[in-house]
């Protein structure tokens, strides 16, 4: 049975309890559509993503690229950047690679970096403070999502563009961004789908069945290179997505969730700020 708490968290997060199989090929124009007027609205002529060889940024890389050749077709200039962010090298490069050869993207360009996390970690200094290795190699981790995001506002400024952010429900309900990382971006055309919903629309736009099904991980961390994302959360997509459906989830997967949930609200809010004293 759904809880109170259950439907409260999807509503918040907007999550389409009536997006079924079947419906891809509609919710695909409906999210190239947002992707068109946002850009047109913008006045911006190009949209800006990270591609990391995993299934959400090929998702919205694939919809972004479709996006810019329909306006083109309207007589409206635009281009879609895909922009490759390794940090030094990258075990899944091939995956990657592939990813970019099913987009299709009008230009790929490649910033790496490592010169710009290690010479900010190299330069820390606070007299006193001497962390763990373990909390060292998680500083670092954020400092390399906030890193390409860094770069991607970058390539945006001088093509007088928009990023794109890969955030869909499923990451945003457990918190799993980075604030001002990849948490930052001007427009989320993933925004309130599950994994699994993600994976459909990869699937109905042709998408390589291997990088589909993917096992998701972040590979942020030094000392635990390649971790997968449900070994971060202590439990499984197919879990957190019946979730969000309203479906029967195990009591710990739902306590897990749930807390959190309320754990990383602060990273899904504006900052915070004083009172006014006129109300």
């Amino acid at each position: 049975m759904t809880t109170l708490a259950q439907d409260r968290i999807a509503r918040e997060l907007g999550i389409d309890r009536q997006l079924t199989r079947g419906d891809e090929a509609t919710e695909i124009a409906r999210r190239i559509e947002f992707i068109k007027q946002i850009l047109r609205e913008s006045g911006c002529k190009s949209l800006v993503l990270g591609i990391s060889g995993g299934v959400d940024s090929l998702t919205a890389g694939r919809l972004c690229q479709l996006a810019v050749e329909q306006l083109r077709g309207e007589d409206y200039a635009a281009r879609f950047i895909a922009v490759r962010l390794p940090y030094k090298a990258q075990a899944d490069e091939q995956d990657a690679q592939a990813s970019l050869d099913f987009i299709r993207p009008d230009s790929i360009t490649t910033s790496n970096i490592a010169a710009c996390v290690d010479g900010l970690m190299g330069s820390i200094e606070i007299d006193g403070l001497q962390p763990s290795a373990e909390l060292t190699d998680f500083a670092k981790g954020n400092a390399k999502a906030r890193a390409r995001m860094l770069a991607q506002y970058a390539i945006a400024n001088l093509s007088n563009g928009l990023v794109v952010g890969t955030d869909h429900g499923a990451e945003a309900v457990m918190g799993f961004f980075t604030k001002f990382g990849d948490g930052a971006c001007d427009l989320a055309p993933l925004s309130g789908l599950t994994k699994t919903q993600v994976r459909g629309l990869a699937d109905a736009m042709g998408a390589p069945a291997y990088l589909v099904r993917k096992a998701p991980t972040a590979d942020l961390e030094d000392l635990a290179p390649g971790k997968l994302d449900e070994v971060a959360y202590g439990c499984s997509y197919e879990e957190i997505d019946a979730y969000l459906m309203g479906e029967e989830v195990p009591p710990q997967a739902r306590q897990i969730i749930e807390r959190a949930y309320l754990k990383t609200a602060h990273k899904r809010a504006l900052p915070r700020v004083p009172p006014t004293r006129f109300q």
